[in-house]
Parts: C-alpha cells; sequence; structure tokens
C-alpha cells in the first residue's frame, strides 16, 4: 500500500510539473513573439509618419474631418484585427494598422517640426515613452498582486479621455489639450503595466492581441508626451 501510494503521488507531482512547463513555456513564447512584433511594428508606424511628413497628405484632415477618418480607420482596423488573430492574415492586419496609425500621426509630427528644436522634442519624447515602457516592463515581473481589477477603471479612464478629446477637437483649447494629454500618459502607462502583468501572468495567450494592446498604450503615451512638449517647450525662431 504504501509503494502504490508513493507511485500515485509520483504521478501526480509529475504531472502538475509538466502542465507548469507547459504553462512556463506558453508564456514564454507569447511574451517573445510580442515583444518581436511589436519591434516590427514600429517599422510601418516610421514609415507611415515620414510619408505623411513629406507628403502632407493628412494636412487637410483637421477638425471634424479629420477625426472620422481616425477613429473610422483605427476600429476598422481593430475589429479586423479581432477577425484574424487567430489565423496568417493577423499580423499582416496589425502591420497595416501601425503603418495607419504612423500617418495619423505625421500631422501632429509636422506640427513640432515646425518648431526651431521640434527634432529635439520628438527624440525627448521618444526617449520618454521607451522610459515608460521599461519601467511599466520592470514593474510587470516584480509585482506580484493580481492587477486584473484594475481593467475596468483604465477602461472608464481610456473612455473619459475619448469624450474629451472628441470635445477638444471642436473647442479648440491648449489648456484642455495638455489636460487630456497629462491624464492620457499616467492611464496608458497604467494600461501598460495592466496589459504586460496579464502576459507574465499568463492571461494573454495571443501575442497578437497583446501586440495590440502595447501599442496602442505606447501610440498614446508618445502622442501625449509630445503635444506636451510642443506645448510648453517649442521655441520658434
Amino acid at each position: 500500500m504504501k509503494e502504490l501510494t508513493t507511485m500515485t503521488d509520483h504521478t501526480q507531482t509529475s504531472g502538475r510539473f509538466g502542465t507548469a512547463v507547459s504553462s512556463d513555456a506558453l508564456r514564454n513564447r507569447v511574451m517573445r513573439n510580442t515583444y518581436w512584433l511589436l519591434a516590427l511594428s514600429m517599422l510601418p508606424t516610421v514609415l507611415g509618419a515620414w510619408i505623411g511628413v513629406q507628403t502632407g497628405i493628412t494636412a487637410s484632415l483637421t477638425g471634424g474631418l479629420g477625426l472620422i477618418v481616425f477613429l473610422g480607420g483605427a476600429f476598422g482596423f481593430m475589429f479586423a484585427i479581432e477577425k484574424t488573430k487567430n489565423s496568417a492574415a493577423g499580423v499582416p492586419v496589425l502591420l497595416a494598422f501601425t503603418f495607419f496609425m504612423g500617418l495619423m500621426l505625421s500631422r501632429m509630427l509636422a506640427a513640432v517640426l515646425g518648431f526651431s528644436n521640434g527634432s529635439s522634442l520628438i527624440m525627448t519624447a521618444f526617449g520618454g515613452t521607451a522610459g515608460v515602457f521599461l519601467v511599466m516592463a520592470n514593474l510587470s515581473t516584480v509585482i506580484k498582486r493580481d492587477l486584473s481589477g484594475m481593467g475596468k477603471w483604465l477602461f472608464v479612464g481610456a473612455l473619459a479621455i475619448m469624450v474629451g478629446a472628441i470635445i477638444n477637437v471642436f473647442v479648440g483649447s491648449t489648456a484642455g489639450m495638455a489636460a487630456i494629454a497629462t491624464l492620457a500618459i499616467v492611464v496608458f502607462s497604467m494600461y501598460l503595466l495592466y496589459d504586460l502583468k496579464r502576459i507574465v501572468d499568463g492571461g494573454e495567450t495571443n501575442y497578437i492581441s497583446a501586440t495590440l494592446g502595447l501599442y496602442l498604450s505606447l501610440f498614446n503615451i508618445f502622442q501625449s508626451l509630445l503635444a506636451l512638449l510642443g506645448i510648453f517647450g517649442g521655441e520658434r525662431d
């Protein structure tokens, strides 16, 4: 009886160990693929931004027209990514989305480049965004607490930012833009931590969905930092 009990315990332990190894392997694979795809997504973003700045193709997208094009394109792409995330088309659709986001960003980039210190402001915003990512990535591996409860509050915060940004498109308040940008940096930094922690904990098993979440947070942080730097640090000749 003792030998049978020992054998049973060994089998159960081996099963649990095998599940843990499988779970760890899946989590590591998702994290590795997410980071690679996130890095790759920066290339079409930069290309789209460069084309937009060089051609001025988005210069006329002001006010309500720009809002319609941006929201329609962004939500259309996100819907397509959700539908294709488990197929071979998922990655090309995501990369097409990041190209579109680069195009949409080009109008702000062109405005910032109009300052005499525009290039340094863009590099500062990029460095700040990279710094936030590194901090949140490290925190996600250190924090042991379950952060899943943050999701609903972050969604409310993101919704408030979107509504505020839509209103400010028509109001055109510089102070309002600064307030929205500041709130966006806080909310999307927390979103970054939330999404990274889900990957670390194994809660996110699709690397395309994971990449989309991280990309949106980084895009919003960079755009918001750039807006604040342009408002408070832009220098005219």
